[in-house]
């Protein structure tokens, strides 16, 4: 499988991003957030999802591992598959779709392209309580995009911890010590 895929932007059209990565071009689908960032020449990384049906391979591309992981979780719903889940990521960033889905906003999630009330409805029922709020950060307004600067709550993340959960185990840690030891601690203290 394809984990990530770092290189250059060669192209890009229809939501999809061609990264030239040593001479060889992979056609990545991306969110509408992470294709407007996606400059030309400008050199990029994308987390990836690699989907395999029987007569195609596609990848899905995320800036962040916490938006990989939100779209593993939206097309685990009955209903929900890639092109849906990333329909649903394109309607703002990752951490606005997973507050809407956490608060139950079906009005925010059926905004989605190809998603109707019902689709939407599923999908606040199956995964509210997977997401949690990022109740964390209210304090300093709210919260609608992670950090993808902190490398040890990403990690935190992707083993299965809200980020509710992933900030406060983090939060008595200090920020200067390396990823590895930060997660380490982390993980010590629960």
């Amino acid at each position: 499988m394809i984990a990530h895929v770092f290189g250059v932007v060669a192209e890009k059209f229809n939501n999809a991003v061609i990264v030239d990565v040593h001479d060889i071009g992979y056609e990545v689908q991306v969110s509408t957030p992470d294709f407007e960032r996606a400059i030309l020449g400008e050199t990029v990384k994308f987390y990836t999802y690699h989907h395999i049906r029987e007569q195609a391979q596609e990848l899905y591309g995320f800036s962040s591992l916490a938006a990989k992981k939100l779209f593993e979780l939206l097309i685990t719903v009955q209903g929900v598959g890639p092109k849906a889940a990333l329909a649903i990521l394109s309607i703002g960033e990752s951490e606005q779709v997973r507050n809407a889905i956490a608060s139950g906003d079906t009005a925010f999630v059926s905004k989605a392209s190809g998603v109707g009330k019902r689709t939407a409805e599923r999908v606040i029922v199956d995964l509210s309580d997977k997401v949690g709020l990022a109740t964390h950060y209210a304090a300093s307004l709210v919260q609608t995009e992670l950090n993808t600067n902190d490398e040890a709550l990403e990690a935190l993340m992707a083993l299965g911890y809200s980020l509710n959960d992933a900030s406060k185990a983090l939060e008595d840690i200090p920020n200067d010590l390396p990823t590895a030891k930060r997660v380490t601690l982390a993980l010590r203290d629960k």
